[in-house]
Order: structure tokens, then C-alpha cells, then sequence
């Protein structure tokens, strides 16, 4: 009997609060062949028994754990290299969350050298693959990542942020209110991924589009505060980790139906919004629906007609955006060298070891 074409995809932080269902979510999935689980001895679940879990579901998938010590010379580059090798789908719920008394620069300083050094790690043992962040602040960090991976001379448009959260809550939240079938909503939400850079296009929508102007202001403003609803609700000692695996694997989902399809592969099945370089407006960086294919990003969709509404809180959006945009770069531009590295380069000296937060 013929082998059945899959993708190995590999989860940075895979014993993790998002990392543990994100897993789940992927063994599940019938495009992955191969799931590689990494995490640190320090991790509160070892990846070893994450994987062993996940390896007794109904799935066909392949799963592997790799452990990293950050205490000791394990040989990193070693593990690094097996783990990512022939990876076709990098999803890094990594980093550490906001807390407390942490204002967005903190956060930025903290996360920015974890991001660098598990996409440099792409970087040189997986250059093809496609890497989705889930590193707050996304807004920053992806186009920090984009200016590693162009210090390499690879393909910007392989670094995504993962804000399909935020379309996921614009949907379930137009469907709490009119009651109406889910599989009949599909919100673009469009813009960045924090706070009023977060941009519901309501009007495009058949039943959004329905909704008095208050309501559908209401429900913008809440879609952006959603993740502080969580925290809320969960007393302060945790975030929104199940609805982003859920988020990230819809995500995923899109982009390896892209991946293992062709034109014959019905476009709605491959096109999702995530944040990206892109000329859709005239900041580098933008959120909006994207069709994958074979090699990746196959189209970045215009951003259509927007309602008055909507047009006014877009030059909000871009506003907030393109200063967030910016601390990224200025952030990341230090700790990189000055000279393009050649594609999947090897040499030792420009790589480091990931940091202690995975």
C-alpha cells in the first residue's frame, strides 16, 4: 500500500500550558506524520511524558521528544539538529508571559532573545520550514525574527505571528449573541494581535454584518481585551492557553493543507489570517487573510471594503502598529551580526544555545 504524504511539525515549548494541547491538537491532525515535542529539564511536565501521552491517541503520527538542560553542555546543537531536521511546520509557543507590574517593553527584552535563538535554530537546520510565533509581543517579535532570518538571506515570508486567536473570539462571540451556527460565521480580523491593534472587519461577514453599529463596537472592544478577560477570569495565575492551541492549530491546519495540496485544494481550506511581512497597507507588517500553497505563503489578500467604522479604527490600528513594529527592530538590531550569513549557514560562532524559557 502507498505511503500517505504528511509533514513533521515540531513544537518549541511542548510540555508548556499552550504547548501541551497544541500537541494534542496535532497529533490529531490528519497532515502530520511527525510531531517533535521540545522542551527544558526545567519544564514542570517532562516532554518525554508529554509525548508519551500524546503517543497513546487514535493517531498515525510519529512522536519524539527532545530535552534540553540549560545547566549543562549537552551538546544542543546535537539535540537542536534532530529535532528540527526536515521540519516542515515550526510552531513556537515559547517565552514567558506578562505579569504583573511587567510593562510591554519588559516583556519584548525577555521574549526577544528566546524567539532569536530557537529561529536562528530554524534558521540553520530547517530553513524551508514555516515557523508560526506565539511570543508575545507578537506585534515586535515577528519583525525581529524577520530580521534574523534576513541576516541569513532566507524567505521573510516563512516567519508568521499567530493571531488566529483573535478571529476565533470575533466568531464565537457573534455567535453567542445571535445564536446563529458557527459554520456560518467567519470574521477577517486583521491588523496586529494586542489590543487596539486588533481589527474585527465585522462587515465582511454575513451575520456580523447584520448587527446594529453599538453592538458591533461593543464586541470589537471586547475581542481586543479578551485575553485580560481570561487572565481575569483565571484569578491572575494563568492566560488564554486552550483557546490559543486551538487558535494555533486552525492555524496550522490551513497552512499544511497548503503545503500537502494543490490548486485543486479548495482555497477556503488553506487560507487563514496571520501577521506577516506585507505591502497590504503601507506598514511592513500587517495582519490579514493569507492563502498557502506548496511553498508557503501563496497570497496575501487585500484588506476589501471596510465599513466607516472600520476605516477610522484602521488608522488607529496602523498608528499603535507601526511604533510596535518598530521597537521590534530596534530591539533585535543589537544582538545580530552585521553581516548576511549565507542560507542554512553552520558556522558555530553565530549560534547560541536557547535560553533558559522555552
Amino acid at each position: 500500500m502507498a505511503m500517505i504524504r504528511g509533514c513533521k511539525v515540531c513544537i518549541c515549548g511542548g510540555a508548556g500550558g499552550i504547548g501541551q494541547p497544541l500537541a494534542l491538537l496535532m497529533a490529531m491532525d490528519s497532515n502530520v506524520s511527525e510531531l517533535a515535542l521540545l522542551d527544558l529539564t526545567v519544564a514542570a511536565v517532562p516532554a518525554e511524558g508529554v509525548a508519551a501521552d500524546v503517543s497513546h491517541l487514535e493517531s498515525s503520527a510519529k512522536i519524539t521528544s527532545y530535552t534540553l538542560d540549560p545547566t549543562i553542555d549537552k551538546k544542543p546543537k546535537d539535540i537542536l539538529g534532530a529535532c528540527f531536521e526536515n521540519s516542515d511546520l515550526v510552531l513556537i509557543p515559547a517565552g514567558v508571559p506578562r505579569k504583573p507590574g511587567m510593562n510591554r517593553a519588559d516583556l519584548l527584552n525577555i521574549n526577544i532573545t528566546i524567539a532569536k535563538d530557537l529561529v536562528e535554530a530554524c534558521a540553520r537546520f530547517c530553513p524551508n520550514a514555516m515557523v508560526a510565533l506565539i511570543v508575545n509581543p507578537v506585534n515586535s517579535i515577528v519583525p525581529a525574527m524577520c530580521e534574523v532570518y534576513k541576516r541569513h538571506g532566507l524567505d521573510t515570508s516563512k516567519i508568521l505571528g499567530v493571531t488566529s486567536l483573535d478571529g476565533v473570539r470575533a466568531n464565537r462571540f457573534i455567535h453567542d449573541f445571535t445564536g446563529l451556527p458557527l459554520s456560518e460565521i467567519d470574521v477577517p480580523v486583521v491588523g496586529g494581535h494586542a489590543g487596539a491593534t486588533i481589527l474585527p472587519l465585522f462587515s465582511q461577514d454575513q451575520v456580523a454584518s447584520t448587527l446594529p453599529l453599538e453592538t458591533l463596537s461593543e464586541l470589537d472592544k471586547r475581542v481586543q481585551d479578551a485575553g485580560t478577560e481570561v487572565v481575569k477570569a483565571k484569578g491572575g495565575r494563568g492566560s488564554a492557553t486552550l483557546s490559543m492551541a486551538f487558535a494555533a492549530a486552525k492555524l496550522s491546519k490551513a497552512i499544511l493543507n497548503g503545503l500537502l495540496g494543490d490548486e485543486s485544494t479548495p482555497v477556503e481550506r488553506r487560507t487563514a489570517c496571520t501577521y506577516l511581512a506585507s505591502t497590504v497597507t503601507d506598514l511592513p507588517f500587517f495582519a490579514s487573510k493569507v492563502t498557502f500553497g506548496q511553498l508557503g505563503v501563496q497570497t496575501i489578500h487585500p484588506l476589501g471594503q471596510l465599513s466607516a467604522y472600520e476605516q477610522q479604527r484602521l488608522l488607529e490600528a496602523k498608528k499603535l502598529l507601526a511604533g510596535e513594529i518598530q521597537d521590534g527592530i530596534n530591539a533585535i538590531l543589537p544582538l545580530l551580526p552585521s553581516a548576511t550569513l549565507p542560507i542554512g549557514s553552520k558556522s558555530s560562532d553565530r549560534y547560541e544555545q536557547p535560553s533558559a524559557r522555552l
